[in-house]
């Protein structure tokens, strides 16, 4: 039987979590999202967290916010619930500077947002092969402090 990976997905555009969540089912049905679209929500969801929490993070750079998704990557490693969470940072753009300041904050990888819903269907495929069928992660657990 296979086991569910939940993924939590940073992203501002709920028709990219809709898009997610209906190719995964052919392309990474052990996936579960956990989707939320601000800064505050996911800065929220980290501090709540308790018991097991997302195997990886999927993160917009561009949240249409006054903080981006640079800042809560910044949060998150200097968080002790974050600082050891893969995080795949998805961008429409891969200008070197952007890219150079992901990995400096300390994203695990960097991608483009695919267009299409085929390609959407690849880009999970591929996340399958490597985060979920390749690679070895930690299965953490998390508790309330106080």
């Amino acid at each position: 039987m296979s086991q569910q990976f939940p993924i939590l997905l940073v992203d501002d555009d709920p028709l990219i979590a809709d898009v997610l969540q209906r190719a995964s089912v052919s392309s990474f049905p052990e996936a579960s999202f956990i989707h939320v679209s601000s800064f505050e929500d996911a800065k929220t969801y980290i501090e709540e967290l308790e018991g097991k929490g997302p195997k990886i993070v999927l993160l917009d750079i561009d949240l249409q916010d006054k903080v981006d998704g640079l800042d809560f990557l910044a949060l998150l490693r200097a968080h002790p619930k974050g600082r050891i969470l893969p995080v795949v940072m998805l961008s429409a753009s891969k200008t070197p500077g952007l890219v150079e300041r992901a990995y400096s904050f300390g994203a695990s990888s960097f991608t483009i947002k695919p267009f299409s819903y085929a390609d959407w269907k690849t880009y999970l495929s591929n996340l399958k092969t490597y985060w979920y069928e390749t690679v070895t992660l930690l299965d953490v657990r998390h508790y309330k402090e106080g």
